[in-house]
């Protein structure tokens, strides 16, 4: 009976950590979309500022993060430097910047797709720079995601979502997701780096870290230098308190999210956490094309479904070599 009562609690854990990473970041999809489409009060203007996201996410972040050390971390002072993060807090200020900043030039929709493609940078920099050789079936998945970002890019854009964008240019959109993921890239080598270097740093500790050195590179270039559009976007924000609102919302749903993808790799691990996340993206772009109120086309439709048929591919080959490691294990 004890057995059945772990078993139910770990499902119901699940499910809350499942309903938990959708709700929050579906939400924040919405509003990411919101913030870069709509425009607000009676002179009818954009946020053009959609760096500015960053910072207050950073800030929330950072505040969240220490709050949740305060209630909850048990390794005192065994966990890595704040200092350690500066590198990582530089990568991790720029890709997600370039990654927000690309939907004044592609739908959201398109920057989902891109972003999901992750595995092509570090396939290509293992193959080019570290000599790795990938198996047969991770060069499928990889043809799938690159075949249906590549073909999705070239398919057209309706009118009614080039007219909602800011600065409709595919190109470069496209170009600041991919350079998005090339930071990320290193943001998260760098922070394995520091997980080895300091085991008993947790994930809260990584968040702090992370968002500390973020808050303090965001206010420098959007207070600190001349180009920066700190104040007018405190002053459009100022002017228009529903972005603001919406602002507020995007980063509580940035936190919240984060807290539940912590809790889902700390009790279920990274491949689950994968999955999950996987699937939500999935599941924004069916959002984002109700919401819009511009459903996407049925070719469209088949690019999507390549995408995330290749993600689903790598995600069961990952699951099958967990599998085969626990089966020598167990031998061993």
């Amino acid at each position: 009976m004890e057995a059945n009562g772990s078993g139910f609690r770990r499902i119901l854990l699940l499910a809350l950590c499942v309903s938990g990473i959708w709700s929050a970041y579906i939400y924040q999809g919405v509003l990411q979309e919101t913030l870069s489409t709509k425009r607000f009060g009676p002179d009818e203007k954009r946020f053009e500022h959609l760096a500015f996201l960053n910072l207050a996410q950073s800030v929330v972040c950072l505040v969240w993060s220490f709050i949740m050390i305060k209630l909850w971390s048990s390794t005192g002072n065994g966990g890595a430097p704040w200092w350690t993060y500066w590198s990582a807090g530089i990568t991790n200020t720029i890709g997600p910047a370039m990654g927000i900043e690309a939907l004044k030039y592609i739908s959201y929709p398109a920057q989902v797709l891109a972003k999901s493609s992750k595995m092509i940078p570090v396939m290509l920099m293992g193959t080019l720079v570290y000599g790795i050789r990938y198996t047969f079936p991770e060069y499928i998945c990889t043809f799938l995601v690159a075949g249906g970002v590549a073909v999705f890019a070239l398919l057209k854009t309706s009118s009614k979502t080039i007219s909602k964008l800011a600065h409709p240019n595919a190109p470069l959109g496209y170009a600041l997701c991919f350079l998005n993921l090339a930071f990320d890239g290193f943001t998260n080598a760098t922070q394995d780096s520091i997980a080895s270097r300091y085991p008993k740093t947790e994930a809260w500790d990584i968040m702090l870290g992370m968002n500390l050195w973020g808050t303090i590179y965001n206010m420098v270039y959007m207070f600190g230098l001349p180009q920066g559009m700190g104040f007018e976007a405190y002053q459009f924000c100022k002017q228009h308190p529903e972005a603001a609102w919406d602002i507020l919302k995007y980063c509580l749903c940035g936190a919240v999210g984060q807290n539940f993808i912590f809790m889902t790799i700390s009790n279920f691990g990274s491949l689950a956490n994968t999955t999950i996340t996987t699937t939500r993206k999935f599941v924004s772009i069916v959002v984002s094309s109700v919401m819009s109120g511009n459903p996407l086309s049925l070719k469209q439709w088949g690019c999507v479904s390549m995408v995330f048929g290749g993600l689903s591919y790598q995600i069961f080959l990952k699951w099958s070599k967990s599998k085969r490691v626990e089966k020598k294990k167990q031998k061993s």
